[in-house]
Formats: structure tokens, sequence, C-alpha cells
């Protein structure tokens, strides 16, 4: 298989650019590379060599990993180190502004492979903090107690008997999660994380992964493959984004299933106009679109544009815009600035600074601004480009703080509450940083491109308490030192 810059630098110029703006999509290039599917495919193979040769030189055995003390509160970040086991550089991490409280690997939370993927967390009405822990062969599942410690409770197998994949998503949907993987026959599994409230931590519960399930979506779809899962929990439905096959009826768009009984979760309709959906985020508009005003928006992330979808009829979905940008290579994911008031939206490119194109050419992690005041004309305003090497992949926005999960860099909390007054994005500050691959640390420009490190991480615990889950060790439970 031909490396993907071959493919887009037919296409694509791959030079440095002082600032990205919105370009219309290229339709040519969309049909011949990302409708086909030849970048994604050509992204997945990258991604599955890179771990085989991981896997080679025991990356994922996480059973090397140092486990942390349970008899100590917590470590500081001090002088820009935390560091678990002294004078060892594989267990000694930079930091700023983020103190450890926990870590566990992979195999100390019931995972065979030492594998990590997405993850997801539920506050309970008294208060209780549960996380949900992505990893290839199914789902962990874990209390973070007031101390940030992480209590092992159990796990949920993958659905079907289908060979697991690397790739697992999870969102929540009131006590509910939804877990869908791009495995083959996976679908989504609806899981009722109020079950934890009662299992001893000392006899942790392998749930049947099906019938210890609420509730199943997919059952006869072709493939049952998802890239990813949506909730809208206003609205009471899940999305499934990236539903395989490509050249199916809705072309692996998205597709809404109804969550008002999660036991019975019917389908809705979909679309596929755009073609495939990589990821999005649906919600309520609420913003300056008066045209928009309570409409059902899905923003979506579309490989090679940002496409603004008007959802509020399932079966009649239609795309209010489809921008792109100079400089793409493939267009991941992102989040608004405030959902109260939908004006600026940040999105990641995922592949600009591996494949060396347009602003992220040089390797660092391209946060790009889009001014979404007006729904069918985006504009790309500004970016915001990280400061050590590597590749932006989950980000989350949280009281105009965006949590970044970018991969060998880890977690990066970028402060955005500048951007409304100045979109450039010049007034972006990284406010605090958790490194959790050390690996690459010794590497120019303080970290490698490559995809390993950290998938995701869920920052929306009233305690303040952040895990961050990753594909070659484990998960940890950081929180800031000093908040703003």
């Amino acid at each position: 298989m031909a490396p993907l810059n071959n493919v887009l630098s037919i296409f694509v110029p791959m030079i440095s650019l002082a600032l990205a703006k919105e370009l219309p999509v290229n339709m040519a290039l969309k049909k011949e590379i990302y409708e086909t599917g030849a970048v994604h495919e050509q992204i997945m193979a990258t991604k599955h060599q890179i771990w085989s040769q991981l896997a080679d030189q025991g990356v994922f055995d996480s059973s090397q990993y140092k486990s942390f003390d349970e008899e100590t509160d917590f470590i500081p970040c001090q002088d820009g180190l935390v560091t678990l086991v002294p004078d060892d550089p594989v267990n000694t991490f930079r930091c700023h502004n983020l103190d450890l409280f926990d870590f566990k690997p992979h195999v100390q939370l019931g995972n065979s492979s030492g594998r990590g993927a997405g993850s997801w967390g539920w506050t309970s009405p008294g208060g209780r903090e549960f996380v949900a822990i992505g990893q290839q062969d199914g789902t962990a599942f874990a209390e973070v107690s007031s101390r940030g410690k992480l209590i092992y409770l159990g796990r949920l197998p993958q659905y079907g008997e289908a060979p697991p994949s690397m790739w697992r998503e999870i969102k929540g949907y009131k006590s509910y999660i939804l877990i869908g993987s791009e495995a083959v026959d996976h679908g989504v599994q609806i899981f009722d994380l109020s079950k934890l409230l009662d299992v001893d931590p000392s006899s942790p519960v392998v749930f049947d992964s099906v019938k210890d399930l609420t509730g199943f979506w997919g059952e006869g779809l072709p493939l049952g493959r998802s890239h990813n899962v949506v909730t809208n929990e206003e609205l009471n439905y899940g999305v499934a984004t990236g539903f395989q096959p490509r050249d199916g009826p809705l072309k692996a768009g998205l597709i809404f299933f109804d969550l008002s009984d999660p036991s019975n979760p019917k389908t809705l309709g979909g679309t596929g106009e755009d073609g495939y959906v990589h990821d999005a985020q649906c919600i309520v508009y609420r913003g300056p679109d008066k045209k928009y005003d309570g409409k059902d928006i899905c923003y979506g992330y579309d490989e090679d544009s940002l496409t603004i979808f008007d959802v509020s009829d399932k079966e009649n979905i239609k795309v209010i815009s489809n921008t792109s940008y100079e400089g793409f290579a493939y267009t991941h994911q992102g989040w608004v600035l405030d959902p109260e008031w939908q004006q600026y939206l940040i999105t990641d490119d995922e592949y600009d600074e591996f494949n060396k194109t347009g602003i992220g050419a040089e390797g660092y992690p391209i946060s790009y601004i889009w001014d979404i005041s007006s729904l069918e004309a985006p504009k790309q305003t500004g970016h915001y480009k990280g400061l050590r090497k590597g590749i932006d992949h989950n980000q989350y926005v949280k009281d105009g703080f965006t949590y970044q999960s970018n991969y060998g860099l880890g977690l990066s909390i970028l402060d955005l509450r500048s951007v409304p007054s100045d979109p450039s994005g010049k007034g972006i500050k990284e406010v605090a940083y958790f490194d959790t691959h050390p690996e690459d640390d010794h590497i120019p420009g303080g970290g490698n491109v490559t995809f390993t490190g950290s998938w995701s991480n869920y920052p929306f615990f009233p305690s303040g308490f952040i895990v961050i889950n990753t594909m070659d060790r484990g998960a940890f439970v950081v929180k800031r030192s000093v908040q703003d």
C-alpha cells in the first residue's frame, strides 16, 4: 500500500502556511480519495503498522509499567516533572500544573492486550464518579474515589465473535454509556453504569456482553462497524458515525437512533449526503444565527471538511454548509466553545502533522478556530500551534478550556477564553499539560509525531479529576494544581 502522503500530495500542496483559511471543498479530491475510503484505509493501515512494531518492542505489555502507590495521596508536579519511580525515565513524566493522583496499567484494569482507546464518565445522583475505559477487548469500569484513586469494578467484554478492534469509542447518556467499535458486527452496546453502584471492589464483575446490556443497536445492519458514537441528551437520541459500509445507502454518514427507551433503541433515520462522517457533536442550536435558533444541529468532522447538518427531521436531513481549509489532511474531531452560545468552534486535523501538510508541516499540533456565527458560511479565523511536537486526537471543551489528548504528548489544556475577543488564536495559552509517554522526550521538539500515547480523556467530573486513557500503558488520574 502506498504511503498516504503519496496519495495526498497529488492533490494537497505540502507547504507551510502562515495562516490557514476556509476553502470550498475540492469535490474532485473528495470523490477520488475520500469518498472511496482510500485515505481512511491508509491511515488505519499506517496505525496498524506502527502498533505492530510497538507490539514487537513489547510496548503494549502494560505489566511492565509501575502502578501508583495507593498509600500516596498524590505526586505533585515539581520543577516540570512528576516522578513515579525515582531515577527511572520511563516512569518520570513531564508536566505543568497537573498533579498525578493515580495510575493503573491496563493489565490491572482487566485487559489482556494492554491497549486502550476511548473513555467517558458518569457522576451518580449521590456524587460518586465512575469512568468507562475503552480497551481493545472491551470496556473496563472504575470508580474515581474522593482521593482520586481508580477503584476497578469490572468490565464489559466486546460484543460479538469478530476479532477485537483497537477502535472503541464511548459517550454518555444519563446513567448509560454507549460503546461503539470498528469490530465487525459490534453495533452499539448500551450499558447502565448504575449497575456499578453496588459492586464490591473486592469482587470485580465481568458482565455478560449481551445479557447485561440494557439495550443494543445495530442488529441486522450490514457490517455493524461504527467509528464513533455521539449522544444528544436533551433530545434523547444517539448517533453512529462512520457506520460502515461506505457503499451502503447512508455511505457511512450519520445514523440516528431513539434513546427514549434505552432498552429498545429504534432507528430514526440518517444521511449520507456528505459521505463518511468521522466524528460529530450534535446539540440544540443556540447562537447568533437566528435562522437556526432551536434547531437540532450536528457539527460533522468529515475527513476533508467541517460539515454542518440540520438534523431536526431525521428522515429529511439537510447539509447547511460544507467547508474545507488550507492544509487539510484529515479533519478529525472538534467541539463548540460554548454550547449555550455557539459562535466559535475548535477542530483538529489528525494527519496534517504526520503528513507534513500546511501549518502542521513542522509537526506541532494545530487547533483550528472557526467562527460559526453563520452556519451557512463558517469562517476559519485562526489557529493555535502546540508547544511540543506530536499529533492531536480527541478534545473536549469545558468552561472555556479545551482538554486535548494529543497522542504521545499526553494531555494538554488550552485556555480558549480569549477567542471571542480575538478569534485569531493569538491569545490562546497552554495552562497545563501531562505527558503520558516519556519514551520520546529526548526527541528534538519535545515529542514523536506518531500514533501512540493518549487516545482520550474525560474532564467533566465535578471534583476536577481528569482521567486520561492511553493506548500503550493504562489510565492516569490527574488534577489541576492551580485553577484559573
